[in-house]
């Protein structure tokens, strides 16, 4: 399995999980934080605004293990981590919210452009510091239909950017499908790319 892998290595890793809506990403990255074995921080983005948010956040801390850790931090991971405990294995679930919770404080798309990227390159500090591997689920939004609004299409390039970072720096990065790991970068070509985010922004 890809957590005893990376126990075997004894190297930490930083892992991306990509996919839609109910892939399964959270469920496969809790699976490979618990196969990694040891202590585990969980970092939740979300922030319960309504009833049914609050439902969904209610049912991601049932399928925790009671033994983890868990950080709240809908905007400033980066920080929570770096203030607390060293884990064996952290999951930050989701970047997908994160870069929502970053861009409804900061709208303007200069402000939200430098918060989302100085949150992410703080994220990578944070980990290339650290002794742990770090797993990353976060959503594809860009294939679908462009969004009608100004708001809408500045958020899902600010994800897809957000994304592309992540996964320059990753060592491993999954694409799930109907519950179905995908291993997108492992070794190989897909190991040496290097993306374009920065020459195209």
């Amino acid at each position: 399995m890809i957590g005893n892998r990376m126990r075997e290595v004894g190297k930490k890793a930083l892992i991306l999980i990509l996919g839609g809506v109910r892939g399964g990403k959270s469920a496969f990255a809790q699976t490979l934080a618990a196969e990694h074995g040891g202590s585990v921080t969980f970092v939740a983005t979300a922030e319960a605004r309504d009833e049914e948010m609050r439902l969904r956040i209610e049912d991601h801390r049932r399928a925790r293990p009671a033994s983890w850790r868990t950080i709240e931090a809908p905007l400033n991971p980066a920080a929570a981590l770096a203030e607390a405990p060293p884990a064996e294995v952290t999951v930050l679930d989701c970047l997908t919210l994160l870069v929502s919770n970053l861009l409804l404080r900061d709208e303007s798309p200069e402000a939200a452009q430098q918060a989302v990227d100085g949150e992410v390159e703080a994220l990578l500090r944070v980990f290339e510091a650290g002794s742990g591997s770090l797993i990353i689920v976060s959503n594809e939004v860009g294939m679908g239909v462009v969004p009608p609004y100004e708001l809408g299409r500045l958020y899902r390039d600010l994800l897809g950017w957000a994304n592309q970072r992540i996964a320059q720096s990753a060592s491993e990065v999954y694409w799930m499908l109907a519950g179905l790991p995908i291993e997108v970068k492992a070794s190989g070509l897909a190991r040496n790319w290097k993306g374009y985010h920065v020459e195209n922004q």
